[in-house]
């Protein structure tokens, strides 16, 4: 006999041996019936939002350059002058009257933990006359140390920074007043090392965030986030690390309006929601050329133009190593260049560590969109079948060796294969940004220099070693120049000329490279 039970559940047949078979009901979800969740979580005003921030706190602050900044938050904390001594975490600290650079006007931050300060003058100039406390951090270790923490993991091992100014806390914290010719006031942290596999980690220790300042694109009033474009970056992370996390967020909108397939953080990690009010901005507009432009005449002076024609010839010749699929990451200045001369054929995916993959080119005025930039703060587009995510999952493809290559710049190239392109002790703090990462995994991500040969007073910038801060050591595997192309011997520590460009003589290049190198024998002319 069958027995039948009606009712909203499970059915899980039972069967006895020349027995009656029953059905027993398990109940495993929610009635239909129940309501929706009636608290929300918005706050008509934002002085009130932020008023349980208080004087000591670290203040997680979302963004990359000006794309998903929190400034609505950030103008609420400004006005609370009674609030010090803060400690900013932030990839940047900010740039005029935004980001961070609110709170440094104000004079509430007394320490900024960031990847990339050296966009905000105020701050640099700040940090060297020794008023401001700093932790340089790498880009991706940054938004790992935040991840972490949210997680429940106290400390991880990583290879970005391994050998480097970060493994020896070499980086001054803080200098004491009257600044760098006075000293050092706080050193800077040293990293324990260990080996795995043959390959040197330091550990890194979990940031823990008092409060977090995130800026969504559209929030339900459970908390439910979602983000637009390149506005994601740290502040996925942030959000589910902090005590308080108050979302300022474009659009607010109803609870079951948002797809449970779009949301990027669940509610569960928000816990004040308030509307956005300040404009967005842009840091560097950068249009694609108009025909129009391009018929111009140019207004350079000679010197400069030689020069723009060298960066060209460099970027040239790097984009004969793009082979066609390749993934790629180009750091800013003259690498960005290099998409330009790809050969007939060739078909390239280029990675944004702010979060980006299938980055298009300049946009037109038309097309300038505030929350899609790139990773030099310039306005980019996205071709057909690109994709977005924050900056955790951008710097576990960037150390997990998913990139075929990295092409950056650097102030100094060592014969092993050593670089240094971050800070010049006591004079230029830029900060690491990710370009530590992008050479941490140098086995499986080619990593390509181009730069021009010698500095601007005319100094070699390759070298037997490099007297600036490294970057990363034994990590670079071609050296590009407006004179000549090296393959370096990172295992042996060598350098072999294997190409001059156009024009060039092998004496040339001996008087302008500052260490010994071999010469490939079928050396030949670009």
């Amino acid at each position: 006999m069958l027995a039948t039970c009606v009712s909203r559940a499970t059915f899980a047949p039972v069967f006895k041996p020349r027995a009656t078979i029953f059905l027993r009901a398990r109940w495993y979800s929610t009635p239909s019936e129940l309501p929706l969740p009636n608290k929300s979580k918005v706050w008509e005003s934002v002085d009130e939002a932020v008023k349980d921030v208080k004087s000591g706190d670290v203040l997680l602050c979302g963004g990359f350059g000006l794309a998903g900044v929190p400034d609505t938050l950030l103008a609420a904390l400004a006005r609370r002058k009674d609030v010090v001594k803060l400690t900013g975490v932030s990839n940047n600290a900010g740039a005029g009257d935004s980001g961070l650079g609110k709170l440094f006007n104000s004079k509430q931050i007394d320490k900024v933990v960031a990847s990339y300060p050296g966009g905000n003058k105020a701050f640099e100039a700040l940090y060297l006359k020794g008023e401001v406390s700093l932790e340089l951090c790498p880009q991706g270790t940054l938004v790992e140390r935040l991840r972490a923490h949210a997680a429940g993991i106290p400390a991880f091992f990583t290879p970005t920074g391994a050998s480097t100014a970060v493994e020896d806390g070499s980086i001054p914290t803080r200098y004491n007043e009257g600044g760098f010719a006075n000293g050092v006031k706080i050193p800077g942290i040293k990293k324990e090392s260990r080996e795995f596999g043959g390959r040197k980690y330091i550990m890194e220790p979990a940031i823990a965030g008092d409060v977090a300042f995130v800026h969504a694109w559209k929030v339900d009033e459970v908390g439910n986030c979602v983000f637009r474009y390149a506005q994601q970056n740290f502040g996925t992370v942030m959000a589910k690390n902090a005590k308080l996390t108050i979302v300022e967020a474009d659009e607010i909108v109803p609870t079951g309006s948002l797809s449970p397939n779009a949301i990027h953080i669940p509610g569960i990690y928000v816990d004040r929601i308030v509307q956005s009010t300040e404009p967005k901005l842009i840091e560097y507009t950068t249009l694609a050329p108009s025909s129009s432009s391009s018929a111009e005449p140019s207004t350079l002076t000679p010197e400069k133009e030689h020069a723009q024609k060298m960066r060209h010839r460099v970027a040239k010749r790097a984009a004969k190593e793009l082979k066609d699929g390749y993934y790629v990451n180009l750091g800013i200045g003259m690498p960005t260049l290099v998409p330009g001369y790809l050969e007939p054929g060739v078909s390239v995916q280029l990675q944004s560590e702010n979060g980006i993959l299938g980055m298009g080119p300049y946009p037109t005025k038309e097309e300038v969109d505030p929350d899609l930039i790139n990773a030099g703060k310039e306005t980019v587009t996205l071709l057909p079948g690109a994709s977005i995510f924050d900056s955790s999952e951008s710097f576990a493809m960037i150390r997990g060796g998913h990139i075929d290559v990295s092409i950056l710049g650097a102030m100094q190239v060592s014969q092993a294969g050593d670089i240094a392109n971050f800070m010049i002790p006591g004079k230029l703090v830029k900060g690491i940004g990710g370009a530590m990462d992008l050479v941490s995994n140098p086995d499986k991500t080619k990593v390509i220099v181009v730069m021009e040969h010698c500095a601007k007073d005319g100094t070699p910038k390759i070298l037997a070693k490099c007297s600036l801060p490294l970057t990363g050591a034994r990590t670079v595997s071609q050296i590009i120049t407006e004179l000549a192309v090296f393959d370096v011997d990172r295992k042996n520590g060598h350098l072999e000329l294997v190409e001059l460009q156009e024009g060039v003589t092998l004496d040339e290049v001996k008087a302008k490279t500052g260490c010994d190198f071999k010469v490939r024998r079928d050396l030949s002319k670009l």
